[in-house]
């Protein structure tokens, strides 16, 4: 599994959101883009993920940063989540993890001391010009939302 790296290019994906309507991360050129690998719908990380990012919208939105979340789930499971916790930015369907591949977000990973197959937790800052500006692998769901915030504050917006 490859790792992205701080000045690659984003590997460019095309991804259904919770209503089938088709994202590419082309659609955010000119921007930047948050793009978070998460395993699972309303798992507790994951949920506790998400509702940070969500709180946090506003500064986002301020700092001129869209977020879009990505996992295997599907439409229906997305639409349940996003209603359930009031989200408000779109979340992606990867279901045969091919993005999540090309980004490193899917492979080997230690859960409770035991090696499995499955999404790494990973976060993605892409610039306006559609590079990595900075890569988190492993993140803690808790509080992370405001890390990638620090840096989009520390990087000057």
């Amino acid at each position: 599994m490859a790792k992205l790296e701080a000045g690659a290019t984003a590997p460019a994906f095309t991804l259904p959101d919770q209503d089938g309507k088709a994202v590419k991360l082309s659609d955010f050129k000119g921007q930047r883009v948050v793009v978070y690998f998460y395993p699972a719908d309303d798992t507790p990380g994951c949920t506790k993920e998400a509702c940070q990012f969500n709180d946090n919208l506003r500064a986002f939105d301020k700092a001129g940063v869209a977020v879009l979340g990505i996992s295997p789930d599907k439409a229906e499971k997305h639409v349940k989540f996003r209603t359930k916790y009031k989200l408000k930015f779109p979340l992606l369907t990867d279901a045969d993890k091919k993005v999540m591949e090309r980004y490193g977000a899917w492979g080997e990973k230690t859960m409770y001391g035991k090696k499995t197959v499955g999404t790494i937790r990973s976060t993605f800052l892409v610039g306006p010009n559609g590079k990595v500006q900075r890569a988190w692998y492993h993140v803690r769901a808790d509080g992370h939302a405001a890390k990638v915030l620090e840096e989009i504050a520390a990087d000057g917006g």
